[in-house]
């Protein structure tokens, strides 16, 4: 499929980029022509569409009774801790204080824990468990972002929500539905919302569709350095708008290549618009 895309063209492809969860900057690279981009816009046969569901923190306990009530039934549940703090070390203990928590208050599930200080011998130990069915609730920080699969888990919990980029949250939401059941996706925040908090949380309520939550993300976040390693953060435009022009980005990548095989109509334009300034960039 690859070299298929090259067929009747000048250039050959060599890379295929392949992202369930399109980031700003990704999306950002893409528009300014360097990938060129195939969606699929379809779930996989036999799978549902999750519902979302955002409530405060206020909910928990309801939101515990929903976790006993979906594991008795025989599925199985997510628990994801999150913290403001970049540290690994408070997610990790943050997790551990809510597992200990839902021990308490679930006695009749079996729970396991999952975080970033566990060796990985461990977190594939609790995970294989969790996949085999032997582990109700699995309590964990954000490792479960990626590589996880287990078709019988229906219901994940994210807690302060508020807190993670919408490709995150979009990543994380994805460890469920991969069954036939109906799966459910509860954000747990705690309020006051700020604005970016509620358009984020608000925008993974309305959407599946992952180039829409990466849209939103860039509209929210800022794409990053197109050319760097920040991956949040505005654009120094000095006139354009990434979001407002967007709709002109097609037709410039479209006219840019005509214009680099006509230098002299390069040089009446560059005249048309510096005008006398042009004189400096003789110097």
């Amino acid at each position: 499929a690859l070299r298929e895309k090259g067929v009747g063209g000048t250039l050959a492809p060599h890379q295929l980029i392949m992202t369930a969860t399109p980031i700003p900057r990704t999306l950002a690279m893409s528009a300014y022509a360097d990938l060129d981009t195939s969606v699929i816009d379809e779930l996989p046969p036999g799978r549902k569409p999750i519902e979302t569901i955002v409530l405060p923190e206020s909910r928990r306990d309801d939101i515990i009774e929903r976790v006993r009530k979906a594991c008795r039934e025989g599925r199985q549940a997510y628990w994801v801790c999150t913290l403001i703090e970049e540290s690994e070390a408070l997610q990790c203990q943050a997790a551990e204080v809510t597992a200990q928590e839902l021990v308490e208050r679930l006695p009749d599930l079996s729970i396991g824990l999952v975080h970033g200080r566990l060796k990985a011998q461990e977190k594939a130990a609790v995970m294989e468990r969790f996949k085999d069915g032997e582990l109700d609730l699995l309590v964990a920080t954000t490792v479960i972002e990626v590589g996880v699969d287990v078709p019988n888990a229906s219901l994940i919990i994210i807690e302060n929500p508020e807190r993670l980029g919408l490709a995150q949250l979009h990543q994380l939401r994805g460890r469920v539905g991969r069954g036939e059941q109906a799966s459910f996706c509860v954000l747990m925040y705690h309020p006051p919302l700020s604005n970016n908090g509620k358009a984020r949380l608000q925008a993974l309520r309305d959407s599946q569709d992952g180039f829409f939550i990466a849209e939103k993300d860039l509209e929210i976040r800022g794409p990053g350095e197109v050319l760097g390693t920040r991956q949040t953060g505005l654009m120094q435009f000095r006139l354009a708008d990434f979001e407002r022009d967007k709709g002109w980005i097609e037709p410039i990548r479209d006219m840019a290549p005509s214009l680099m095989r006509e230098p002299r109509v390069v040089s009446a334009l560059i005249r048309r618009w510096l005008g006398e300034k042009i004189r400096y960039g003789d110097v």
